[in-house]
């Protein structure tokens, strides 16, 4: 089946007793266990609900099992730790989520895990490997500013050395990106961002092999980050309409990009489906399709940020991303908070800087709303 198919189709559950089109929601905690072949629930992560979820991701990014988490956090942090001991090393992108750069730098330390950030290129990525490297973390295009990782090429190095890799596949969606496919062993989501799609739910992903899921399995278990059913049934319903929402929206996103490159109040634009972007031909090589998030650069001479984010009427300076409207925040403020304004510097993050997460309304209308607002 196609995406746009397996969206709707693939992992509902059929009700025999009312013939319902949709997975019904087991409220259920306590399950009976005689005659079964295993002990259902929630915590195990295998009660009707989360199964539906998961078996329609899987077909979105063609994965053999999966894991659906409380939060996008707790399907990462799960990951890490559910491979990594004391001793252990991991690369991890330095151009990363800041809940994901805070999470090592606050917890690796005190369990004795070494990791080193390194930037998005592969012969950095490779050179940052030692004897001990258990992981490879990389998140493409990145949060905040777009940066595009060849995939395949840290794949190929991951496996040469016998070292697992793990993508933040969150910003591409399973409908714009499908690393599996270029040979990454393990796949994580922030599902509260574009697979729930309406600002309504917190939720995580992960997709993997049999194998490397029942590892992540056991760890689960114990971290116990769970999801409830009636979440699960706003997550499933959410999903039927992700590759149209995301189809909308990168094609939104492209034109804004195309608009504001030119713009004399915006020094830079950030977006992978732009030819100036350094990283366009292998997005181009490994995408289908660019996504919807952007972020742009003002010119500190003109305009102020925190002014032209007062003057918006249509767009919602707010946090988070994914959903089907269009919200503007500024990265330091918000994504990357809790790391240091020199550490932010570093990252090439600064205050002019403004991540722009692209709805499915028309396009038009949030040109016009970003033009005004540009405007004296």
């Amino acid at each position: 089946m196609k995406k746009d198919t397996q969206c709707v189709h693939s992992g509902t559950l059929k009700d025999k007793t009312t013939r319902g089109v949709n997975t019904p929601i087991f409220t259920s905690s306590s399950f009976q266990y005689l005659d079964e072949p295993e002990n259902i629930y929630p915590r195990y992560f295998n009660t009707p609900n989360q199964k539906a979820i998961i078996a329609k991701l899987c077909a979105l990014e063609n994965a053999e099992d999966g894991l659906i988490f409380s939060s996008g956090m707790a399907a990462i942090s799960t990951v890490l730790f559910a491979f990594l001991n004391s001793g252990d090393h991991v690369v991890m992108q330095k151009d990363i989520y800041g809940g994901t750069h805070h999470f090592a730098t606050a917890e690796f330390d005190r369990f004795g895990i070494q990791y080193t950030f390194t930037s998005n290129k592969t012969e950095d990525i490779a050179d940052a490997i030692q004897q001990n490297t258990k992981i490879i973390y990389i998140e493409t295009p990145s949060n905040p500013l777009l940066l595009i990782t060849d995939i395949e090429a840290v794949a190929q190095i991951a496996k040469s050395k016998n070292i697992l890799s793990v993508i933040d596949n969150t910003f591409a969606t399973p409908i714009n990106q499908n690393p599996l496919d270029l040979g990454i062993d393990i796949v994580a989501h922030s599902g509260t961002k574009s697979l729930g799609g309406h600002s309504d739910i917190c939720c995580g992903a992960v997709v993997a092999s049999k194998h490397h899921i029942e590892t992540i399995r056991a760890a689960a278990c114990n971290f116990g980050g769970s999801l409830n059913a009636l979440t699960c049934y706003f997550l499933e319903r959410s999903l039927k309409t992700l590759a149209i929402r995301v189809e909308k929206q990168s094609k939104n996103a492209y034109r804004i990009a195309q608009r504001l490159q030119n713009h004399a109040r915006i020094q830079k634009v950030y977006y992978p489906g732009l030819e100036s972007h350094p990283g366009y031909e292998i997005a181009k090589r490994q995408m289908n399709a660019f996504g919807a998030m952007l972020a742009f650069e003002l010119d500190p001479q003109a305009i102020d940020a925190e002014q032209f984010q007062k003057k918006l009427k249509l767009i919602t300076p707010a946090v988070s991303l994914g959903g089907v409207e269009t919200i503007i925040c500024s990265p330091m403020l918000t994504s990357h908070a809790k790391i240091s304004a020199e550490e932010c510097i570093e990252l090439g993050i600064n205050d002019r800087q403004l991540r722009l997460s692209v709805g499915i309304e028309d396009a038009d209308d949030l040109i016009a709303d970003i033009e005004q607002a540009l405007a004296n």
